[in-house]
């Protein structure tokens, strides 16, 4: 892997591309962790009196209203602010006067690069056009979007196809931080898997399940493992495609994989605490239950190394924040390596205050999942991609 100290970048263009996929309610961004890890790197660059042009994406843009409701622009602020210094935003993701633009000024940010997706998904399909395009306004590459490095978009991958590239200092601090998940994992090993839905993350899974000691399940997640194994689980929110799959993941790893025997509901706007057989058909389940945060305290306080990726229940709702809540102050008591991975759960660490609790947090959610499960950046360049004709 090569990395920017061992570059020659003084007085370079330079394309950065960074993960600024932030969380964002009500027009105010929840949590700037990926913004501040990004600044090392900038600076680092402005220090070698190189002009900038920062890509990133921010959510998925499938419609008009997607372009409305994700405009980097509210990132672009808040970098500004944090640096103390003007950042040029440019609007048009191919604006004719980008190279100008680029060698006039110090630091831009271009609009979200999923723009590009509408209407034709020439960023997720790494476009060789939008590729060379974007790699024409820069003299190096520097990757430092670890979040992204499982993907092979215009611009990540495919700017590296065209230019000298090089990882920043965020990929660096995650290649070290990861490395006691990845080759020198002290067993046992627990790995506490929630978030919304299990669609991105099967064949994951089947790799994790091969390395880790356990998985203790929660959320969406949870929800499609207990319904993969013949529970009831009313309207609650599951992956009704890959039920059959992870059916076949819990029987062939029946002692790894620990499901929650009881959950927090609503029904008809009244919370309740029910074992997983009681569930009826109207119930919505959004958390986990005090049995199922016991028996996962009982994991937690055997293992020496944590792997913690997405929350257990719906956190920002009161109602349903026990589950994370107890779960990470038992592990602000143990003397586990812990690691959290993902927006969600790096978010959750941090609005509940247990951030010091872990040994490394992640920026990464599938990008740190792949690495953990195959101990490669899937761009760093082993591999070619057929570009999109």
């Amino acid at each position: 892997m090569n990395f920017i100290e061992n570059a020659n970048i003084d007085n370079k263009k330079v394309i950065l591309r960074l993960d600024l996929n932030v969380s964002i309610k009500d027009g105010e961004i929840v949590d700037d962790t990926k913004i501040k890890k990004s600044i090392p790197t900038i600076k680092y660059l402005l220090n070698k009196n190189c002009n900038v042009l920062i890509l990133s994406h921010l959510g998925k843009v499938k419609t008009e209203t997607d372009k409305k409701e994700n405009s980097l622009y509210i990132v672009c602020k808040r970098l500004s602010e944090l640096m103390e210094m003007n950042i040029v935003f440019v609007k048009d993701t191919r604006d004719s006067r980008l190279k100008e633009i680029v060698k006039d000024n110090r630091l831009v940010m271009l609009e979200n690069t999923r723009y590009e997706d509408l209407p034709s998904s020439l960023e997720s399909s790494c476009d060789r056009d939008l590729s060379m395009f974007w790699a024409y306004l820069g003299d190096v590459f520097v990757n430092d979007a670890f979040g992204t490095t499982h993907r092979r978009h215009a611009s990540n991958y495919g700017v590296s196809r065209f230019l000298d590239t090089y990882y920043g200092f965020l990929v660096e601090e995650e290649v070290k931080g990861l490395e006691p998940v990845v080759n020198k994992i002290e067993r046992p090993f627990v790995v506490i898997m929630g978030g919304a839905k299990v669609d991105d993350k099967v064949a994951l899974i089947k790799t994790l399940v091969e390395k880790c000691d356990y998985i203790l399940v929660g959320g969406g997640i949870g929800n499609t493992f207990l319904k993969s194994s013949g529970y009831n689980i009313g309207n609650s929110l599951y992956s009704k495609d890959y039920v059959d799959e992870i059916a076949n993941i819990i029987t062939n790893n029946k002692d790894k994989i620990i499901i929650p025997s009881d959950v927090v509901v609503e029904n008809n706007g009244e919370v309740i605490r029910k074992n997983i057989t009681d569930i009826t058909d109207s119930d919505v389940i959004y958390d986990i239950g005090e049995e199922t945060i016991k028996n996962y305290r009982y994991y937690i306080n055997k293992a020496d190394t944590i792997f913690v990726n997405g929350t257990v229940g719906l956190y920002e709702d009161e109602r349903f924040r026990s589950g994370t809540e107890e779960l990470l102050r038992e592990l602000s008591k143990s003397d586990a390596y812990k690691i959290a991975g993902g927006g969600d759960a790096v978010a959750s660490v941090n609005k509940l205050g247990f951030s010091e609790a872990f040994d490394f947090l992640s920026t990464g959610g599938g990008a740190t999942l792949e690495y953990i499960a195959s101990g490669k950046l899937k761009c760093d360049g082993e591999e070619d991609v057929s570009f999109k004709s």
